[in-house]
């Protein structure tokens, strides 16, 4: 099978099982390009992205412009002479960047595009109860996420998966994609085509601070999804008053049970074994959690020093 010269975009971990079995597969990797290390922490520690510490592993050359529009950058990436880009994880590439390989570049996106085109398709899908998702390669054009798509496997999300779980069962298998799709390329048995026409596909927008607040007027599956969804990050918060203070609450996981009440949504019924929070249609029990300023534990642990809440704020 014909070996392509490939150039590697991308930044984080779920990008790095990709640069990986490319660099195992028979296609060679021509370049790797990535964020600029970054001082970070309380000791402003230098940190590189997986990215580029696997490709310094492996003795793969890296190039980690501050502008993807920088002369010396592109005229040292046309030198490489590649045959198709690859880009995972990455950020958004202009025009004279991602049409400069003969075969073109192509992405690979964590959902069933045209659904959860953006910033967090992992998130998205399981706070809106998806029973299932899974990986597209496609063709990168001056729109976000909406290319000509060139391969596309689905796979089922449990019950109770997270978005942690989740993102590391797609990060496995978007990489095989990513190398089936540069061999289709290779021996011209892709048949790319245009995404289907929907009329309101649904959105992955990039999670701020104050997309993650729990909503506890909403019904308790809902609620349910919400914390799997953004489990273990960025974390679905509530807050709670202890006294006169005001304190973040962290919920990675729980449980809830469907009945009616009278209860106000948000109340608490807290004892020495259990932490109760009102939903609209039921209850929520949250298991792991962290109480700001705290470390992660389980109710249990939770519970044995923080007894005296007075309230969730909503």
């Amino acid at each position: 099978m014909k070996s392509l010269k490939v150039v590697f975009f991308g930044t984080p971990e779920f990008a790095k099982n990709s640069l990986k079995a490319i660099h195992e597969s028979h296609h060679e990797v021509a370049g790797v390009v990535t964020v600029a290390d970054k001082a970070s922490g309380r000791g402003q520690k230098i940190n590189e992205s997986p990215v580029k510490t696997y490709a310094v592993d492996n003795n793969l050359r890296v190039f980690q412009p501050e502008k993807l529009r920088n002369p010396e950058f592109l005229n040292e990436i046309r030198n490489l002479n590649a045959d198709v880009f690859v880009v995972v994880a990455f950020r958004m590439m202009p025009k004279i960047l991602f049409e400069m390989p003969e075969m073109g570049t192509f992405n690979l996106h964590a959902s069933l595009l045209p659904d959860y085109r953006g910033a967090a398709p992992i998130n998205y899908a399981i706070i809106n109860g998806e029973k299932k998702t899974g990986a597209t390669t496609f063709f990168i054009n001056e729109k976000i996420d909406e290319g000509n798509i060139l391969l596309q496997e689905e796979i089922e999300i449990s019950a109770d998966e997270n978005a942690g779980m989740l993102h590391d069962r797609l990060m496995e298998m978007g990489a095989k994609l990513v190398v089936k799709t540069l061999d289709g390329l290779a021996d011209n048995s892709i048949q790319e085509k245009p995404q289907p026409s929907v009329e309101h596909p649904k959105n992955a927008f990039k999670i701020f601070k104050e997309d993650t607040r729990i909503n506890w007027n909403m019904n308790s599956e809902s609620i349910h999804n919400f914390v799997r969804g953004m489990s273990p990050y960025p974390c679905a918060f509530t807050t709670i008053k202890i006294g006169e203070d005001e304190k973040s609450l962290k919920i990675y996981e729980g449980k809830f049970e469907i009945y009616a009440h009278e209860k106000t949504p948000g109340s608490l019924e807290i004892d020495k074994n259990q932490f109760k929070i009102y939903t609209k249609d039921g209850a929520y029990f949250p298991e792991e959690l962290q109480l700001e300023g705290k470390k992660r534990m389980n109710v249990k642990a939770f519970l044995n020093g923080f007894q005296h809440f007075d309230s969730i704020s909503r």
